[in-house]
């Protein structure tokens, strides 16, 4: 990585400017090097002075360009910076060549799949204690793509605080609890077959919830016993919840299925039902404090609104005195808070409850929970247009069987194909590499519209494209003959293409901290392609068979760190690369 040069530069820039190294370090980037034709570090000024880093230049009409100009007057090289320019961002820094090539080498090599981890970048974040929750799909009902971004949102954020070195706890907080419960009851006992539960429950239990909600419609009295239902519940009916508790088992056991295939897991199944006592003293707590009002229909709410006009409430309880999803919301929040005591909670949950979140948090802290600051609604759009040729794909299961068949079909058809013992299995790990890349390519909140053809293609931006660089370089090195070193003549990698592969292997904790601070998982896809398409211009132009020796053992420990980069960067996308394909 490029820890030593950015605390280089960012000390001539402190001696400059009379601000301390440790405020501009984390500015200083490992320029792009497909656009960079002249320094390996780039220190944009513009972000430093609207971040408060560098003071504005105080003369009349004074720029950006005049603030540079001021630091260029006192800037000087010293070792390992060789050579300072501007540019219209910023100040661009050539290094010692051959200490960068050497120190990032040698640095892959010894933290091998640790590699992007151990970073200045990443001081402040260590340590942290995050919750994570995700996927939290509703019992007894199938697992369809619209809980797809979730979980793999979810998934990615909670690998990324994990790998560096946070303590993450995974939450699936199942919809397992109201009156819909009430409805599949009630539609159970109309609509229910024990022989085809067990044959096929998730599918059965989903029929009879969409033929109750259709007879609901036509009478209010199926309603009516649907509410009656939960309040037993509520209040510990036997009977209910033993009809309850075998229908979360029977959903559990098919979401755990599912999980397996995506290589999603979970410290945690909580749900709604865990927080049905609590959700009550929350009431009593909100009655205690003067918070609760009883609206004419009965439903009891907390006011939200700064000048106390009701002009924003939140309903925490209906006529009944039954509770909503907001008031078992309040109770997880706050039990999760008390038994870990976290300094982060995430809840990735679609884009259309952002009013919901704004509401839990305005509660908790009107009921003087400081904490809820901690609290985060990560937002996402929605996924369209996932279709197999049979028409619409619902469940995820379609999903990840028409990626796993296609990429089969495509690699069957390639010439290129490598013989393997598994190909079914290696094309379900690529297929769905390919839907994650194409989840990941935009911002998380954008909508986008999902396209096979492009996902599974083996050239351009793709996930594929990404699983055939990492495959093409275990080719590489095993068919070389030869072990890869742990050190080479800088001298040796002088070419242009070696010099663009090596400077973008520098840059990898710099996306990842990208990342990190956005939530945004495009950065290190982004990352990642970049260094597979370097990695593809470089493989054409440096040789490794046929070259003298020494030439060859640099350039297969060069190739061999852009390996482990690009298996570092898909890990923490939640994909696993594959050796043959």
């Amino acid at each position: 990585m490029a820890c030593h040069f950015r605390r280089a530069i960012a000390g001539l820039i402190s001696k400059a400017a009379r601000v301390r190294e440790e405020k501009i370090a984390p500015w200083v980037q490992v320029s792009n090097p497909k656009i960079s034709s002249e320094g390996e570090f780039l220190l944009p000024i513009k972000p430093l002075i609207d971040n408060g880093v560098l003071p504005p230049n105080s003369a009349e009409g004074a720029n950006t360009q005049d603030t540079i100009a001021n630091l260029m007057n006192k800037i000087s090289c010293q070792h390992p910076v060789v050579k300072v320019v501007t540019n219209k961002n910023g100040i661009q820094f050539t290094v010692d060549r051959a200490l960068l090539i050497k120190s990032v080498l040698s640095k892959v090599q010894e933290d091998r799949e640790q590699y992007g981890r151990h970073s200045d970048l990443f001081v402040e974040r260590k340590g942290e204690k995050v919750i994570v929750e995700y996927s939290s799909p509703n019992i007894a009902k199938p697992f369809h793509a619209g809980h797809l971004r979730s979980t793999i949102i979810g998934n990615f954020i909670a690998k990324l605080h994990h790998t560096l070195g946070n303590k993450v706890v995974r939450i699936n907080y199942l919809g397992d609890w109201g009156v819909q419960f009430g409805l599949l009851a009630v539609g159970f006992q109309l609509f229910g077959s024990e022989e085809t539960l067990q044959r096929n429950p998730i599918q059965h239990l989903f029929e009879v919830y969409v033929k109750v909600n259709q007879a609901a419609e036509e009478n209010e009295d199926v309603h009516r016993q649907a509410r009656e239902v939960f309040r037993l519940l509520e209040h510990g009916d036997q009977a209910a919840l033993s009809l309850w508790t075998r229908f979360r088992d029977l959903s559990v056991e098919e979401y755990s299925r599912i999980y397996k295939r995506l290589r999603v897991q979970f410290d945690e199944y909580s749900g709604e039902s865990m927080y049905s006592d609590r959700s009550q003293q929350v009431i009593s707590q909100l009655q205690e404090a003067g918070l609760l009002q009883t609206t004419k229909r009965g439903t009891g709410v907390v006011d939200l609104s700064e000048d106390n006009s009701m002009s924003l409430y939140t309903t925490v309880t209906r006529s009944d005195g039954t509770s909503l999803y907001i008031t078992r919301d309040i109770a997880a929040a706050v039990d999760r808070y008390e038994r870990y005591r976290f300094d982060k909670m995430y809840y990735v949950v679609d884009k259309s409850q952002e009013d919901h979140f704004c509401q839990l948090f305005k509660t908790l802290k009107k009921m003087g929970h400081t904490w809820a600051d901690k609290c985060q609604h990560v937002k996402f759009g929605r996924v369209q247009g996932m279709k197999t040729r049979r028409g619409e794909v619902v469940l995820l299961d379609d999903i990840l069987n028409e990626a796993q068949r296609q990429m089969l079909d495509n690699m069957q058809q390639a010439a290129t194909t490598k013989y393997m013992d598994n190909p079914e299995e290696v094309a379900e790990t690529v297929g769905i590499t390919a839907v994650l890349a194409q989840d990941f390519r935009g911002k998380i909140q954008s909508n986008y519209k999902f396209d096979w053809n492009r996902a599974l293609q083996s050239k351009g931006d793709t996930g594929v494209f990404l699983q055939y660089t990492h495959a093409r370089l275990c080719s590489l090195e095993q068919e070389s003959g030869m072990s890869v070193p742990d050190s080479c003549d800088p001298a040796l990698l002088q070419e242009r293409q070696a010099l663009q592969l090596l400077q973008q292997i520098a840059g990898f904790d710099q996306a990842v901290h990208k990342a990190l601070t956005e939530l945004e998982p495009r950065h290190i896809l982004s990352y990642t392609l970049q260094l597979s398409h370097l990695v593809a211009a470089a493989h054409r132009s440096l040789k490794v068979k046929g070259s003298p020796k020494d030439v060859a053992e640099a350039r297969l420990l060069l190739f061999n760190s852009a390996r482990v980069t690009l298996a570092n960067g898909m890990a923490l996308l939640c994909m696993t690369p594959v050796d043959r394909m």
